[in-house]
């Protein structure tokens, strides 16, 4: 039987942060995602996207990076196109890894932590990050493709006390 499910297509993710007292080091928080093959969902990434850049086949794209937090609205924003990524991902994680360059920070540390997740003009998720104000990184959303090839959203907010490099290596196991 067909079903009118579409599934989830394309999903924009917002961060944004107030910046650091004056005189004290920047708070750069960075948005990253990571996609899994099918064949091992759970293992390393097939590829990151983070730090201004996009996916090798243009579906996965970093719009906007901030390193301080200053501006109006969001200081990041990714794109995800999951209905144009190939059928050999199954699996797309996305977190949030705070810089630990100027000394160790945790969400509880920034001001006015905010991700929001949306597809076209529907909020999907939103969150503070006062769950996990310990934390250095969190994972704020999984999609996953179904057994007929649609994505499907899974919100959670998972923290994690690792710096950014040891954070991407973590979040999908």
């Amino acid at each position: 039987m067909s079903t009118l499910n579409k599934g989830i297509e394309k999903v924009e993710v917002t961060l944004k942060w107030d910046p650091s007292p004056i005189g004290t080091p920047d708070n750069d928080l960075d948005i990253v995602a990571a996609t899994y093959p099918a064949d091992a969902p759970h293992g390393d990434p097939a590829y990151l996207v983070a730090f201004d850049s996009r996916s090798p086949d243009g579906t996965i794209t970093l719009n906007r990076d901030s390193r301080t937090g200053q501006g109006f609205g969001a200081d990041e924003i990714m794109t995800l196109e999951l209905d144009r990524l190939s059928e050999t991902y199954a699996r797309v994680l996305v977190g949030v890894a705070i810089q630990q360059g100027e000394g160790r920070k945790v969400f509880g540390d920034v001001a006015n932590t905010a991700v929001r997740i949306r597809e076209g003009y529907t909020d999907l998720a939103e969150d503070d990050f006062a769950s996990v104000a310990g934390a250095t990184a969190a994972t704020v959303a999984e999609f996953t493709r179904d057994e007929t090839g649609k994505w499907r959203f899974h919100p959670g907010l998972r923290g994690f006390d690792a710096d950014p490099d040891a954070f991407v290596s973590l979040m999908g196991r």
